[in-house]
């Protein structure tokens, strides 16, 4: 989205060439040694930023996605003043208001009402104008009570709540958010959001991090994504979350998109035995699995309208998914299963062989079989994480986990500009009246 508030004359911050090394010591005696001897090296250097070049303009609102490590908080810490950059230039303008890691610039033996006047004395504000501000911030926050009580009570939840209410409460030129609105409950995010959407009507400039994709394209003016350090693209938010969901779904290992490939051939071209899963980009490392192992899901494939994809997929397509399970004992009275959730949990689609019982129940010790699920993907956009899962029945437990694979597999449905939500429904609009030459009607997927 573009705003009209953006002022491209008045430059809000400006970052220059910025680098940022750390010295990393193997030993704590080196670090000793290395005041001892300051011309010889016993550390090692890591850069987390490399010559970074960002202007930011009033009424701007600037998105800033990578991968965990790519610099991103770094470079929201050097512009507020928290870190002092190893080279380059970073000036702004005007009052900066920032809400970074849970806790930071809070006293946890302080009350919340404490600490929130502490915050506003380190703001520049006088107790006269906190006093002002205090009426909005306790509404905001909406803790009540809690207000009175040491931080260190606190819940990660109240803690965001508390700080963004103190931030936006600042009369602040600059906003920076550092990621910790995941952290609150939707219901608080949004309520968020809406007040972001107020102060960019005010022309305040706003920088945040986020790995909400759908964020940077709705609250965004521009993007920028950053990687090992570097500034690696700049542009518009569809332009860099683009670039940077097919960075995330890169791999080292070759997946064959050629539609030549029929998913209906099922040959083993892997071993077994290892966990192949984890090679395919697609693979959520931060997965949920447990079973009793009697049964180990080794590999899977996701097929695109019959060819193999990374996991970037639209609305609508033909989707396969599937898994390989090779078998280390006999197991009988099988369920094999699959269920889709949205990124917050929610199930949009779950189902499995014992309700639709067209699977072989039993297998022996050896086998190694390949069960295939196929989708239409009715979905809007957004992140989305698939399960798999074999388990055996069982009368008093209902089922058994054997290799429970939960969120293992992250799919990214692109853009929608149409709808919202999640499901897509087929919406139709119509507009009737007595005259049916003033009928109109308005049909969209969705």
């Amino acid at each position: 989205m573009s705003s009209s508030n953006v002022n491209n004359s008045i430059e809000m911050v400006r970052v220059q060439n910025i680098t940022k090394c750390y010295e990393t010591y193997q030993k704590p005696i080196h670090r000793l040694w290395q005041s001892f001897a300051p011309k010889k090296q016993f550390y090692q250097e890591f850069w987390a930023l490399k010559g970074v070049d960002l202007t930011v303009y009033k009424g701007e609102t600037v998105g800033i996605v990578g991968k965990n490590g790519s610099g991103k908080s770094t470079l929201l810490q050097v512009i507020t003043g928290i870190l002092q950059p190893t080279s380059g230039d970073c000036k702004t303008n005007g009052r900066i208001s920032a809400l970074l890691e849970l806790g930071a610039g809070f006293n946890p033996e302080f009350t919340g009402l404490e600490n929130a006047r502490l915050n506003a004395s380190i703001m520049g504000l006088t107790r006269d104008e906190f006093h002002q501000k205090l009426p909005d911030i306790v509404d905001f926050c909406g803790l009540g009570d809690f207000l009175h009580r040491p931080v260190k009570t606190y819940s990660s939840g109240m803690f965001v709540r508390l700080a963004f209410a103190v931030a936006i409460n600042m009369n602040p030129d600059i906003l920076i958010v550092d990621e910790a609105l995941a952290v609150g409950d939707v219901r608080f995010q949004r309520k968020c959001f809406r007040r972001i959407d107020q102060l960019k009507e005010q022309g305040v400039s706003i920088l945040f991090v986020t790995h909400s994709t759908d964020s940077v394209l709705q609250y965004c003016d521009r993007a920028i994504m950053l990687d090992d350090g570097e500034l690696k693209l700049t542009g518009s938010p569809k332009q860099v979350v683009q670039a940077y969901l097919e960075m995330m779904f890169e791999s080292d290992v070759d997946v064959k998109a050629s539609t030549t490939v029929n998913p209906d051939d099922y040959s083993v071209d892997f071993d077994p035995t290892q966990d192949n899963c984890v090679a395919h980009p697609s693979y959520n490392a931060n997965e949920e699995r447990w079973g009793d192992g009697r049964a180990k899901i080794c590999h899977y494939e996701v097929f695109q309208n019959g060819a193999p994809t990374k996991g970037l997929v639209q609305r609508g397509d033909n989707l396969r998914i599937r898994m390989s399970v090779l078998f280390e004992n006999d197991v009988n009275e099988l369920i094999y299963g699959i269920t889709v959730k949205t990124n917050d949990g929610n199930a949009v689609y779950g189902t499995n062989s014992r309700l639709v019982g067209s699977l072989p129940t039993h297998q022996k010790a050896g086998d190694l079989v390949s069960i295939e699920y196929e989708l239409t993907l009715n979905l809007l956009s957004g992140d989305y994480f698939v399960s798999l899962g074999v388990a055996q029945e069982h009368e008093s437990k209902d089922a058994i986990p054997v290799d429970r694979r939960y969120d293992m597999i992250h799919l990214h449905v692109s853009e929608t500009q149409d709808s919202f939500g999640y499901a897509a429904l087929d919406g139709k609009m119509r507009l009737t009246t007595d005259d049916p030459e003033l009928t109109s009607t308005s049909e969209h997927i969705s």
